[in-house]
C-alpha cells in the first residue's frame, strides 16, 4: 500500500503539472488594449510631489517605470529619489517604491535606462545635489558635484549601493570630471560588448567601455537633455530635450548627428498639465513584442504657467504616455 506521505507528495506534483500545462496563461499572454487607456497621464504629479525623468523597461510581461520622485517633505525641504512602478497593462500602476538613499547632497535621480549585462540588471542615474533647498526659495538646479552611478540588480527588486561612473577615464580626478547629469547605456550596433555612455555635459557627451568600469571619452555633440538612443536599421536614433518638446537626431557614426521630424510635443497644446514643458521622452522599440507591436514612449510634463517655477518643477510633473509605428507620428489617449 502506498504511504500517506507519498500519495501527497505525488497529488501536489499532480497539480503543479496541471498547472504547468493547462495554466500558462498569464497577464503577460494578454495583448496592450491601447483604446483602453483613458489618460494620457500614467502618474499625476500635486502640489507636493513631481514625478519626472521617465527610464523604461518591458520585461517577461510587466513594464517597469523608474523615475526621478521630487517630494517635498513636512518641514518644507525638497528631497529628489529614484523610484519605481509597474503595470501589466498601462493603465493600472503600482505605488512608488523608492530604492534609492535620503539626502540632499545626493538627490540620486534621473534614471536613463535599464540594460541587461552579463547575468546583472543595470541601472544608471545621477546625483542632483540641492542642499538646504526648500518650498519657497528661488528655483534652483544641481550644484557642480552632479554625478553619474549606475546601480545593479539580479531581480529587478533590490538593488546595490550606487557606483560611480568615471566615464572621463581613471586619470581624470572626480572633483575634475564637471557637472553631468542624465545618462543613458547602449550597446554598439556593430560591436557586441562595446558599451556607449550618453550624457549631458557640453552638449551630449559621449564615453566608451567593454566593462562599465573602465571608460575611455569620446566626444561631444550638440543636443538638449534626457537622452535617449535606440538603432534603426543601420542608424542611431537619438531623442532629446531642449528646451520645449522631443527632439529627435541620427547619426550612422555618433560623431555626425542630423536633425530629422520637428519638435515632438503631442497634445500639450490641450493639455494644462504640461503647459510649461514636455521633457525626457524615453522610447521603447516593443515592435516584436507579442500583443504590443509598436514603439511606447513615456515622457513627463509640467504645469500649469508658461514659465518655470517651483511649482511646476519640483510640483506638479506628471508621467504620461504616447505610442507610435514608426517614430514620426504619435498617438494618445485623447
Amino acid at each position: 500500500m502506498v504511504s500517506k506521505k507519498l500519495f501527497f507528495t505525488a497529488f501536489v506534483l499532480g497539480l503543479f503539472v496541471v498547472h504547468s500545462v493547462s495554466g500558462g496563461k498569464t497577464n503577460s499572454d494578454k495583448a496592450i488594449d491601447f483604446s483602453e487607456i483613458k489618460s494620457p497621464i500614467v502618474l499625476r504629479g500635486d502640489s507636493k510631489t513631481a514625478y519626472r525623468d521617465p527610464a523604461a523597461l518591458y520585461h517577461d510581461g510587466k513594464f517597469y517605470l523608474f523615475y526621478t520622485l521630487v517630494r517635498t517633505e513636512a518641514d518644507g525641504l525638497i528631497y529628489s529619489y529614484t523610484a519605481v512602478s509597474t503595470s501589466r497593462d498601462l493603465q493600472n500602476w503600482s505605488a512608488s517604491r523608492i530604492i534609492t538613499p535620503k539626502g540632499q547632497h545626493l538627490n540620486y535621480s534621473s534614471p536613463g535606462n535599464v540594460v541587461r549585462f552579463g547575468d546583472e540588471w543595470i541601472l544608471c542615474l545621477q546625483t542632483y545635489p540641492r542642499l538646504k533647498y526648500r518650498r519657497g526659495d528661488k528655483l534652483r538646479w544641481a550644484d557642480g558635484s552632479a554625478r553619474l552611478f549606475i546601480m545593479r540588480s539580479k531581480d529587478l527588486e533590490r538593488w546595490s549601493e550606487p557606483e560611480l561612473l568615471r566615464v572621463k577615464g581613471p586619470g581624470v580626478a572626480v572633483e575634475k570630471m564637471g557637472r553631468m547629469i542624465d545618462p543613458y547605456l547602449i550597446e554598439d550596433q556593430d560591436k557586441a560588448g562595446k558599451w556607449w555612455c550618453f550624457y549631458k555635459q557640453r552638449g551630449v557627451s559621449l564615453s566608451w567601455s567593454y566593462d562599465l568600469a573602465n571608460w575611455t571619452y569620446f566626444g561631444r555633440a550638440d543636443s538638449g537633455e534626457n537622452v535617449c538612443v535606440l538603432v534603426d536599421s543601420d542608424e542611431y536614433v537619438l531623442f532629446h530635450s531642449p528646451g520645449n518638446g522631443i527632439g529627435v537626431k541620427r547619426s550612422k557614426d555618433l560623431k555626425q548627428w542630423r536633425n530629422v521630424d520637428g519638435l515632438i510635443t503631442l497634445g500639450q497644446k490641450q493639455w494644462r498639465w504640461a503647459e510649461t514643458r514636455i521633457t525626457a521622452g524615453v522610447v521603447l522599440d516593443l515592435r516584436k513584442e507579442t500583443g504590443i507591436g509598436r514603439y511606447v514612449m513615456f515622457f513627463h510634463g509640467g504645469g500649469p504657467g508658461k514659465n518655470k517655477t517651483q511649482e511646476n518643477v519640483d510640483a506638479n510633473c506628471s508621467l504620461g504616455i504616447a505610442w507610435s509605428d514608426d517614430l514620426k507620428n504619435w498617438d494618445w489617449p485623447r
